[in-house]
Parts: structure tokens; C-alpha cells; sequence
């Protein structure tokens, strides 16, 4: 790593002399790397010289001042019309002195005589560094001040707050006729930031550094698209993120998540398609399973949208879910969780409250579990457990897949492997459930079938029927309550689910053949 910086901050040098051994000798004279250059290429004729420096554009040419082919005054004449502007210094015989004067209109920095004594020549090549570090630094500070400038227009364009009269939209080149605004972040948390590789990767494939601007805004990496070039090139991408599927492993895409507002015709509309973008960073939460981009055609009608989070839609879904667990639905859990994801994702609540809303949900059921199979070890988790778990999420799916299986294995903890029919999961919930207003046509849906077609299987196999069945079994429960429990009997009636005391008295007595106070007074002996 070392190694890579001291060699990017070398200077190139380009040795141009017809002989061989001084050539050759030049190279091994000098450390060069020492000193902060690297021999990049060398000529042997003045043809030669003249085509390496234009294609080399190297930092300092030794250069012959007579050589074949071309004298060494006129390369250096004719790299200075094509423009170069790199440090030349003349290497030549005391003979050849009024060559050196000439040259110096030319630009030359310094000339040496042959033979070549080494500290001569490495005082010139210090006093030369000094010359470049002193230029590179100017024009890097110059360069730092210009981009700078230019990315708060940018800012400026993307927050809605850039003056266009003001602009130079052809300096600057803004000057088209359409722009997109990308916005890109990493997949996971847990993800190395890989942003260098997807701006690599669109230079490379816009091939014009002016067909998009980078800067970050608020903490994430943005992109002004300009002109239909680039913002086809983005929409290719896109496009084969679309036929695979998923990126990709180790692609750019796969540890990425990029969002994108609309194209705009207008500078001015450029912060449209920017808060667009931005929105959609929040959207991300609802996200599919290795979806890596998400396009302003899927920002929902946020001016309809409202907060729907509330303790009813809480005891809604808790009641649903709780009720589909102990029927053993799959489906139906699925199909429950499916609802609150639509609901949840077109609704204006922050995802802080969405993930409270998960956290409490679950807790809930977890609470009525443990209150209705008390009996029965569940392996919940802890409530700070569950709380962190949900709030570390970046995704919607990882809670919701949490949430299937946490549920599985409730299923799996209450049911009884000795089941082998709907039926048996009906009974099931009926003995677990029957304090509760549970009737035919409310517990049938939720084991997928009408009440009538259940009413009838029920009866066939049970051989009564299903209002029958659920007040048998009250009826047992509120006798043993009568016998182990000092309760009033109002209170054992509500607890087995007969909200009407008088109704409850008239039960017991067409079952039992005594009212309930008898039944304990002669079953207790007092």
C-alpha cells in the first residue's frame, strides 16, 4: 500500500539520446525512485523523441540537443506548438552552447554538458521537483476550489434552491435536454460501502465524465444524470438487474440499494425527481427479498396516505393471528401477515412507529399464548430479545419471515402430533378457546370452510352438534371450578364463557340435573 502512494506521486521521465550507453548509463546513474521519478520511456532519434513526449506527456524529457533524424531544438519546438507543457532539460557537448540559449525560448528548464556528473544532475532533478510539487499543489488547490464550487450548484439544483440566471449552463454542462436524479446507499449495514465501484463502473460505461455529476447529500451518495446517453446507460443497467433477478454475487449491484426519482426536462425540475429519490430511501423498508432498486413508480399516493397505526388495528391482527396460530392455518398466517404488509406500506406512519406497532403485535400474541397454554413451554424469546431484533432490521420481509417462523414453532409447541384431521386441530382450539364468543360461524373461516359444510362434518363425526359439543365442554370446566375454586358462580360462568348467569344455571342444570350451587355442596361434602 505504501508502495502504490510513492508511486503515484512519481514524476514520469522520458531520456531521448542516440547513444545506447548513455542512455543506459542515465538509468543506472541515479536512484530514481529516490528521488521521485521513474524513467517511463526513452528515444534513440529526434522522430522518436517528438512522438514519445506527445504520447508519454511525461513530466521532464532529457533530451540530446543533437541527435539523428531530428536535432533536438526542433522537437523541443514542435512539442511546444502541440502543446505541451512538460519541464525539458538539454543534455549536450560545451560546443553546442549557443543551442542551449536558443533553447531556452522554448521553455527549456536546464541544461547540462556531457560527460553527465551525478550531482549535478541530481540537484537539477530536485530543483525540478520543486518546480512540480509547487504546480501540482496550485493546480490541486485550484481543482479542490472549482469542484467544490461546482458541487454546491449541484446541491443547489437538487435541494430547489440554485438560481438559474446565474449559471453558465453550457460552462458548467447542464446544457441538455433531460436529467435523472439516482440515489445510492449500501444493501446492509453489514455490507463493506462499495459506492467507489458503481461510479467506477458508470464512468467507464459513460465514457464522458460530464454526462453526470457525484456528490453526497445528507449522508448519501447522489448522482445527477445528464442527458440521454447516461440516463440510457443507467436504464440498461437496470435492465439486466431486471432479467437476472438478484445481482449478481460480488457485482456492484449486490451491495448496493439504489433508488431513482423520474426524468425531468428542466433544471428547475431537477428537486422534484431528487425528493423523489430521497423518498424512496424510507420506501426501502418495504422492500422484497434481494430487491437492490426501487423506482419513483413505486412511491405510493403519498397525499391520500395517513397514519393508519392504532391500538384497534393492534387488537385486530392480534385476534387474527392468534385465532389462525391455534387453527393451525399456515395459509391464513400467511395470507394475515400478506394484508398488514399492503396496509402498513400505504399507510404515512414513520417506520420507528412501524416497527414499535411489529414489536407490540408480537408481544401480544406472545402474552395470550402464554395465557391460553399455560401448560405448555413456548420458546418465546425475551421481550428485549424480540424489541432489538425488530428495530436492527433494515427490511420489512426480515420481521415478517421472523414473525412465520416464531410462529411455526408455536404451532409446533401447542399442536398434537397425534392429530390427524381438521377436526382434531377444531377440538383443539375449542378446549382451548371456549371462554371466548366462539360460535360456528366465526371459528369455520378460520380452518378455510363455510359454517354450514363444518356444522354438518362436525355433527357426522361427533355425534352432536357444534353448540352442543362447546357447552359440554364449558360445563366440565365450570365443574371443576366448583370444586377446587372458592369463586361465586357469576364469576365461574363468565370464566367459561356464559356472559348471563341465569343462562349459564339453566345449562348446567339440563346437563348436570342440579343447579351449581348443589352440585358443590354435594361434591364437597359442605
Amino acid at each position: 500500500m505504501i508502495y502504490k502512494a510513492r508511486i503515484f506521486l512519481m514524476y514520469n521521465v522520458l531520456i531521448a539520446d542516440d547513444e545506447d550507453m548513455i542512455r543506459e548509463g542515465l538509468k543506472c546513474l541515479l536512484d530514481w525512485e529516490s528521488l521521485g521519478f521513474c524513467v517511463a520511456g526513452e528515444a534513440s532519434n529526434g522522430e522518436e523523441a517528438y512522438h514519445q513526449t506527445l504520447n508519454l506527456k511525461p513530466d521532464v524529457v532529457l533530451m540530446d540537443i543533437r541527435m539523428p533524424g531530428m536535432l533536438g531544438l526542433d522537437v523541443i519546438r514542435k512539442v511546444r506548438e502541440e502543446g505541451f507543457e512538460g519541464k525539458i532539460m538539454i543534455l549536450s557537448g560545451y560546443s553546442d552552447f549557443h543551442y542551449a540559449q536558443e533553447a531556452i525560448h522554448y521553455g527549456v528548464q536546464d541544461y547540462l554538458t556531457k560527460p553527465i556528473d551525478e550531482d549535478e544532475l541530481t540537484n537539477s532533478l530536485l530543483s525540478l521537483k520543486s518546480q512540480l510539487d509547487a504546480t501540482r499543489a496550485s493546480r490541486d488547490t485550484a481543482d479542490h476550489y472549482r469542484q467544490k464550487a461546482h458541487d454546491t450548484i449541484v446541491e443547489d439544483l437538487l435541494t430547489g434552491t440554485a438560481d438559474l440566471s446565474l449559471l453558465n449552463l453550457e460552462e458548467l454542462h447542464f446544457n441538455t435536454d433531460i436529467y435523472q436524479v439516482v440515489i445510492y446507499e449500501k444493501y446492509s449495514h453489514n455490507m463493506e460501502d462499495a459506492s467507489c465501484r458503481f461510479s467506477d463502473l458508470l464512468r467507464v460505461t459513460n465514457q464522458d465524465n460530464h454526462s453526470y455529476d457525484s456528490i453526497t447529500l445528507d449522508y448519501h451518495e447522489v448522482l445527477l444524470l445528464k442527458g440521454q446517453f447516461a440516463i440510457q446507460k443507467f436504464n440498461d443497467f437496470l435492465e439486466r438487474y431486471e432479467r437476472e433477478k438478484r445481482p449478481q454475487k460480488d457485482s456492484p449491484l449486490d451491495s448496493l440499494f439504489i433508488t431513482y426519482g423520474k426524468c425531468v426536462t428542466s433544471l428547475s425540475d431537477v428537486s422534484v425527481s431528487y425528493a423523489e429519490a430521497k423518498e424512496l430511501l424510507s420506501r426501502r423498508f418495504f422492500c422484497e427479498q434481494e430487491q437492490h432498486t426501487i423506482g419513483f413508480m413505486a412511491l405510493p399516493d403519498l397525499k391520500n396516505t395517513v397514519p393508519i397505526l392504532s391500538d384497534a388495528l393492534l387488537q385486530e391482527y392480534a385476534a387474527r393471528l392468534l385465532n389462525y396460530i391455534q387453527a393451525f392455518n399456515r395459509n391464513m398466517v400467511a395470507e394475515t401477515l400478506r394484508d398488514l404488509q399492503n396496509r402498513l406500506y400505504n399507510a404515512s406512519d414513520s417506520i420507528t412507529s412501524i416497527k414499535l406497532f411489529l414489536a407490540d403485535l408480537y408481544l401480544q400474541i406472545k402474552e395470550q399464548m402464554n395465557h391460553l397454554y399455560s401448560n405448555v413451554s413456548i420458546p418465546f424469546s425475551s421481550n428485549a430479545d424480540i424489541i432489538r431484533f425488530i428495530e436492527e432490521k433494515y427490511y420489512l420481509y426480515e420481521i415478517v419471515l421472523f414473525f412465520t417462523e416464531q410462529f411455526e414453532i408455536i404451532m409446533s409447541a401447542i399442536g398434537n402430533s397425534t392429530r390427524d384431521s381438521v377436526l382434531d386441530d377444531i377440538l383443539h382450539y375449542i378446549n382451548h378457546n371456549y371462554a371466548s364468543n366462539i360460535t360456528l360461524e366465526n371459528i369455520a373461516p378460520l380452518f378455510g370452510y363455510n359454517s354450514s359444510y363444518l356444522g354438518k362434518i362436525f355433527s357426522k363425526k361427533m355425534g352432536e352438534n357444534f353448540n352442543s359439543y362447546v357447552d359440554h365442554i364449558r360445563i366440565e370446566k365450570s365443574k371443576e371450578l366448583l370444586l377446587k375454586e372458592d369463586m361465586k358462580v357469576y364469576s365461574i360462568a363468565e370464566k367459561v364463557g356464559y356472559r348471563n348467569v341465569d343462562y349459564f344455571h339453566i345449562k348446567f342444570k339440563k346437563y348436570v340435573g342440579q343447579s351449581p350451587a348443589e352440585f358443590r355442596k354435594k361434591n364437597r361434602g359442605n
